[in-house]
């Protein structure tokens, strides 16, 4: 989910890979939303909602993101954390939508190690400064899903997975789970 609002942006230079190709195609079809006058933020929170589900691999994001704490849970437990990190990305990412700018991103590299790649870019904003992005994706089949974005060197994952740790080892994961209900919480 964040890595796809992140790379909300017009595909740049052409790279070639599938990984790349793959998520060009899910940024093609964000910006399409986030450029349609006819629909409204609620709309556009909706349909991107959609794709992001289609484009990012929230269970491997939340297993990374719960770390060493993983293998402890049981299966119950290892779904209601997905559904509440899920949860967490999307009220920390959806609800920037309406910081779109008409930012570009700029493909850079892609390297493949088996079922996991790397695709590199750069979003370029309108006063055409760089920032360094890099995605992270899973092969699933015959498609390519995000777990885990890096902005200016810093993931997403790893950032959540110190934080969740260190609740986790000062409390308790009973401790982590009640903090994350009642932060999706209205």
């Amino acid at each position: 989910m964040a890595a796809l609002l992140l790379l909300a942006a017009l595909a740049g230079p052409a790279w070639a890979g599938p990984a790349t190709d793959q998520l060009r195609a899910y940024t093609d079809r964000v910006v399409r939303i986030l450029e349609d006058p006819a629909l409204n933020q609620a709309q556009r929170r909706t349909e991107i909602h959609a794709v992001a589900l289609e484009a990012f691999d929230v269970a491997e994001a939340a297993r990374r993101a719960l770390g060493p704490h993983w293998p402890k849970r049981s299966a119950a437990e290892r779904d209601e954390f997905t559904g509440l990190f899920q949860g967490l990305l999307e009220r920390g990412y959806l609800a920037r939508i309406g910081e779109y700018g008409g930012e570009r991103v700029q493909y850079v590299a892609e390297r493949v190690d088996g079922d996991y790649a790397t695709v590199r870019a750069q979003i370029v904003t309108s006063k055409g400064t760089q920032v360094p992005v890099e995605a992270r994706v899973v092969r699933r089949g015959e498609r390519w899903l995000m777990y885990d974005v890096l902005i200016e060197n810093v993931s997403l994952v790893a950032s959540y997975r110190s934080q969740f740790d260190r609740v986790i080892r000062t409390s308790s994961y009973e401790d982590l789970v009640r903090r994350l209900k009642d932060r999706g919480q209205p």
